[in-house]
């Protein structure tokens, strides 16, 4: 076969229904588009008037009016933009996709740099066959002798274009909906619909209900406007009171005086504001207006900890506001709100193109007119551009936090408990923003104190210096042991040479541990949120200079007794024999040491990397599978005897003991009970075994 070149060819006929029913996922988007044209329209007829192509008469007032009908069943949206002739109309509305916003501009592009029109594909106004079986369109252009002109189409591909009767400059669209779309004819849905796509529209909307009742309105006669349609004039007689005065005669004193006043005409009452607080220079808004903003938007009536204001002009223009939420339940179930609009007309909630995963747990808007938008307005195409937004948007909260954390930050901690999950969480998702916050994350110690990282480290740094110095020491026989602790010391960093950083997750279940660690000086960490396990997971792999190790991880060496070096292996082999039969767990790591606090008989440690282990399955709801085997981490588990406590000491000397066994799964109990909660078949053997202990003793 010959090569051959040619064209594709669309047929309208298969094309519009498709147009029709899938152009948009949300029905009711037909408002935004319609509005938007309104929009687009007032706005190119104000820009010919700075460019001196057409003079606005004095008293003009951009508007656009949506009036509803549910009798009739239709649905009007007028404008008083700059219109179009019956030309414009067959080019812009008769032929499909092709945008009047994007003429406009590539026109007028020298004259004008300001371009803050919406519409962009032309194709936002098939949006209303989706809700309508007829639209019509009448329309005045602004061009000296041009021809009213009126254009009805019933959801086919042919039309009807004659000449019109419009009186008035602008356009009117009225749609006659379909028997499945007479909710958008209820005054009341029209409202909630116009409020959520178009609360800032630049140009004030007005809704109204035709054939209603006129409604009414008293005012003082001094406010009245022009445009104030005045029913009744009313004067008010001054009102006067009989009082006593001073010589206890009485005399009559005017309290209210006269007043001229004016029944008119209920005055119309926009829906939206032209001019949101993320458009105003951060410099003119008060603590106040941007708290009011927030209850308005959200509806959340709990103050926000704080917000950032992003005003960006250059590379990209870029303005919004982010709050920081109040937050009172646990991270998995926080749920925020990012408004993303393009030139003030709202596109959609939480675009995860341009917000990062991090900051969609804050509320707050985000207005950028350079965002490049698919035709439903809906979605982003992934490009270069959006991922620097999205690097903006993230350095400027970095920013903020960082700026906080320098100058406030008595506030920074007071907020701390409420920010910390959007940052950790931030630290997990983007690389560059841990990087930026890793001097800057704060936490709790034992005594309720904020320390960052830095703080930390050398809070141990001076620890360790101590302990150094302490050990400076000589033994009994007059033998300094200064060389062997180094030793000591210098082996250990060779094995692992990060400086450790001890957590606790339960003030309550680890109170033992926490007990034994004020006794020695030593202090730990806070970490009992879920996201931690893997937050601290995170730091580690990024930072090689020190780790963090839950408290009853491991038994440390300030917690043993170092004045007693006596060799403890047969006591240790014992105990290890005896305690593994009792408890039927072979896999049980048994160590016997001398600790300093005689009062305690036994300590649970758990490996921190089986720990962590734990809480990622628990993480992936894997923890309470039945299947799963309750002594998976046994390996990993150690159950450390103090020799220096009297019970242990009864086991070792009285193995052959018939209450052994029964005192070896009694202290092992015990253990648990400092470091988890029991399972229910334990806790009932414990309760039960418990019982016959007390009964030996009251024999």
């Amino acid at each position: 076969m010959a090569n051959k070149h040619g064209s594709l060819s669309i047929d309208s006929d298969n094309l519009f229904p498709i147009i029709k029913k899938w152009l948009y996922s949300d029905h009711d988007i037909f408002y935004r588009e319609l509005i938007s044209n309104g929009c687009d329209a007032i706005t190119k007829l104000k820009k010919l008037d700075m460019m001196g192509e057409y003079t606005l008469p004095a008293d003009f007032k951009a508007k656009i009016s949506v009036t509803v009908d549910p009798e009739a069943k239709t649905l009007t949206f007028t404008d008083n933009g700059l219109g179009m002739t019956a030309d414009e109309v067959e080019e812009y509305i008769c032929q499909i996709a092709f945008s009047g916003a994007t003429d406009f501009i590539q026109k007028y592009k020298d004259k004008s740099t300001d371009d803050q029109i919406i519409g962009h594909f032309g194709l936002g106004f098939y949006s209303a066959f989706m809700v309508a079986d007829e639209v019509e369109i009448d329309t005045l252009s602004y061009k000296e002798g041009a021809t009213p002109v009126h254009w009805t189409c019933d959801g086919g591909t042919d039309y009807e274009l004659t000449d019109g009767t419009k009186t008035t400059i602008g356009t009117q669209i009225t749609l006659h909906l379909n028997e499945d779309c007479l909710e958008f004819a209820n005054e009341y849905r029209a409202r909630e619909v116009i409020e959520k796509y178009c609360s800032f529209m630049p140009t004030e909307i007005y809704l109204s209900k035709a054939n209603a009742e006129p409604e009414y309105e008293t005012i003082d006669a001094a406010d009245k406007r022009d445009t104030d349609t005045v029913v009744e004039e009313i004067h008010e007689e001054a009102k006067t009171e009989e009082k006593e005065n001073e010589n206890g005669e009485k005399e009559t004193v005017e309290i209210s005086p006269a007043k001229d006043k004016l029944k008119i005409l209920k005055r119309p009452v926009p829906l939206n504001d032209t001019n949101p607080l993320w458009l105003k220079n951060p410099n003119d808004c008060t603590d106040e207006e941007y708290k009011a903003f927030y209850r308005k938007v959200f509806l959340d009536y709990k103050e926000p900890l704080f917000w950032i204001h992003l005003n960006m002009d250059y590379p990209f223009n870029l303005k919004g506001i982010l709050y920081f939420p109040k937050i009172n339940t646990e991270y998995d179930s926080i749920e925020g709100t990012i408004k993303l609009y393009n030139n003030q007309v709202f596109i959609a909630d939480n675009i995860k193109e341009v917000i990062p995963e991090f900051l969609m747990l804050l509320k707050g808007v985000i207005d950028c007119p350079d965002l490049p938008l698919n035709v439903s307005r809906s979605a982003l195409q992934n490009d270069g551009f959006v991922k620097k937004i999205e690097e903006y948007i993230t350095k400027k909260v970095a920013d903020k936090l960082i700026g906080m954390c320098k100058t406030d930050k008595e506030s920074y901690e007071k907020y701390w408990d409420d920010i910390s999950p959007f940052i950790k969480y931030g630290c997990l998702k983007d690389p560059k923003f841990c990087d930026k916050m890793n001097d800057y994350i704060l936490f709790k110690n034992l005594d309720d104190k904020y320390l960052t990282l830095p703080e930390l480290l050398v809070k141990e740094e001076e620890k360790k210096e101590d302990t150094d110095a302490a050990s400076d020491v000589v033994d009994k026989n007059g033998n300094s042991v200064t060389e062997d602790a180094d030793a000591k010391d210098d082996s250990e960093e060779e094995k692992d040479e990060r400086k450790v950083i001890y957590y606790v997750t339960d003030k309550v279940q680890q109170g033992q541990y926490i007990k034994l660690f004020k006794e020695q000086g030593m202090d730990a960490v806070i970490l009992d949120h879920n996201i931690d396990t893997s937050f601290i997971s995170q730091l580690e792999q990024r930072n090689e200079h020190y780790k963090f190790m839950r408290i009853d991880a491991d038994v440390t060496d300030s917690l043993k007794d170092a004045d007693d070096a006596a060799d403890l292996k047969e006591e240790t082999d014992t105990l290890t024999d005896l305690f593994k039969k009792a408890l039927g767990n072979d896999k049980l790591t048994v160590k016997v040491e001398k600790l300093k606090n005689e009062n305690l008989a036994s300590i649970i440690t758990l490996s921190e990397e089986g720990r962590r282990m734990q809480d990622m399955m628990k993480m992936y709801a894997m923890g309470g599978m039945g299947g799963m085997d309750p002594n998976m981490f046994a390996a990993d588990q150690t159950l450390t005897l103090n020799a220096n406590h009297a019970l242990v000491k009864y086991i070792f000397e009285h193995k052959d003991s018939e209450n052994v066994p029964m005192f070896c799964e009694q202290l092992y109990d015990l253990a648990m009970l400092s470091n988890q909660p029991l399972s229910v078949d334990a806790m009932s053997k414990f309760v039960e075994r418990s019982n016959k202990i007390m009964m030996l003793l009251a024999k």
